[in-house]
């Protein structure tokens, strides 16, 4: 059989960093970019007699995340050890939760821009496709950071501590086109609430996939593979694909699968198998000791108040407040920080299609080439927003504004005007552009005439004819416009 007449099952845990001060159960400094083993203390390097202090921050954003995917909230959640034996956590386990979650139950939508760009669905009225069902999601601590190199491995412990939300799915997910979307549709709700970075190149967000097939006519789930720490969408779309192909041809040739984990390797496109049967109780949970159980009421009623707006709500704003497409809203909603830019934009005076237009079109092409995204751009708003006011009041044509862009994103400390200034675009003075289109019309009499006679091609020469005389250089547009009107306007025969 093909892999089409086996049903696939698709759970996702995702690991989600909270974006946070300090960590989890100590006051070290969480984030990146740190020299290795700087961020450390005796806590959360786990050495004996240091007991750890909850981080009501990294709960309390968990809860927040819990709201927004429709969870349910306990009243009362609790810490459990999770025992394990590997560099990477010095304690020998970890401080989590198994059977009192801070979250329980809800879903993630599936919005239908966060799908693949090969394998988009069919348009939907509110931009939902559907939504995938959560089983809960815990917060812990985050592990240890290891590089392996050839006989030996170096670990980082400025990683290991962090607060680290898990967000596990119900075995709710069908095609590895869903996966994709789930996991940057949760991406960008998590960006939107400003709970997490979820840079998954930075391992902010990384996930595992567990998937199963079984025959169609088969009630029982097929037996588990997991595969761990995967850092991308699209690593978690390409693994998928390869799993369920290779699920496939040993199922048909006979070969029953084996609940087991396997490392995916993105460079080879295989995944290949770590251990097998591995289960909760291998982990010998048992309640924290150190650590009082949380009551979530306060918690709860300090997250209600900062639920922020969801994707699918934003775009259905940007389309009534500033009457954009549907395509336009779509693409904005899709980047948080390139959609906080555009409404900055509009805020800052500039007309809400045209703002849409210089940040979707031009904007977007300049970060693409530069590397970055909307929120490192050196080019702020305001600053935009008053070279779009220059093409609206005609003292620059479109791309003698790009020209200005880019003059102004190498020295953003120039205004608009100053940078254009600095190019030779300047507003010409109506009597002195006038008298000069009339003296290039008067030195080129035989084209006047050949335009009169039907040959609008020449009006371009003209046109440039003045822009190569002109000083400071006028808006082309409002030459070609004063040609066109003085060739319609005068006599027959030019007197000279």
């Amino acid at each position: 059989m093909s892999a089409t007449d086996y049903l696939v099952t698709i759970g996702l845990e995702v690991h989600c960093q909270i974006k946070t001060a300090t960590k989890m159960f100590c006051s070290c400094r969480a984030g990146f970019g740190y020299e290795p083993n700087t961020n450390v203390c005796p806590t959360c390097l786990g050495m004996p007699g240091a007991l750890p202090v909850l981080n009501e921050h990294a709960i309390e954003r968990t809860i927040l995340a819990g709201l927004l995917l429709g969870c349910r909230i306990p009243e009362v959640s609790k810490w459990d050890r999770k025992n394990y034996f590997y560099p990477d956590m010095p304690k020998n386990y970890q401080t989590s939760q198994l059977d009192l979650p801070l979250c329980i139950g809800g879903g993630v939508p599936l919005y239908e821009w966060s799908f693949p760009a090969n394998a988009k669905p069919q348009s939907t009225q509110d931009g939902i496709v559907r939504r995938v069902r959560l089983d809960h999601i815990h917060l812990e601590e985050d592990a240890a950071k290891l590089t392996h190199f050839a006989g030996y491995s170096l670990v980082d412990y400025n990683r290991g501590g962090s607060p680290l939300m898990e967000i596990v799915s119900a075995p709710d997910i069908h095609t590895p086109d869903e996966a994709y979307a789930y996991l940057k549709s949760l991406q960008q709700i998590m960006v939107c609430a400003g709970i997490s970075n979820a840079d998954m190149e930075k391992g902010e967000m990384r996930c595992d996939v567990n998937v199963s097939l079984r025959p169609r006519s088969q009630e029982k789930l097929g037996s588990k593979i997991e595969m761990k720490n995967i850092n991308s969408m699209s690593a978690a779309r390409r693994a998928l694909i390869y799993e369920i192909r290779r699920q496939a041809e040993e199922l048909d040739a006979g070969i029953a699968q084996v609940q087991s984990t396997r490392r995916w390797d993105d460079s080879l496109g295989e995944s290949i198998v770590m251990r097998t049967k591995e289960n909760a109780h291998d982990y010998r949970y048992h309640t924290c000791p150190d650590l009082i159980p949380v009551h979530t009421a306060p918690l709860v009623q300090r997250a209600q108040e900062e639920v922020p707006e969801l994707p699918d709500a934003r775009r259905k704003r940007l389309m009534e407040a500033y009457g954009l497409p549907s395509a336009d809203a779509t693409t904005l909603v899709s980047d948080t920080s390139l959609c906080a830019f555009f409404e900055d934009l509009v805020r800052e005076g500039a007309p809400a299609r045209k703002a849409a237009n210089w940040v979707l079109n031009t904007l977007t092409a300049t970060l693409a080439e530069k590397g970055i995204s909307a929120s490192d751009c050196p080019l702020t708003p305001a600053a935009l927003a008053e070279l779009i006011g220059l093409v609206e009041q005609g003292v620059l044509s479109t791309s003698q504004a790009r020209e200005v862009l880019d003059s102004m994103w190498v020295h953003p400390e120039l205004s608009a005007q100053v940078a254009a200034d600095s190019l030779g675009y300047k507003k010409a003075d109506a009597g002195e552009l006038e008298a000069m289109v009339d003296a290039v019309l008067a030195e080129n009499e035989d084209m006047v005439q050949l335009v009169r006679e039907g040959n609008a091609k020449l009006v371009n020469a003209l046109t440039g004819k003045v822009m190569k005389a002109a000083n400071p250089k006028p808006n082309p547009k409002l030459v070609t416009e004063l040609i066109l009107a003085r060739i319609k306007n005068e006599p027959a025969t030019r007197v000279s």
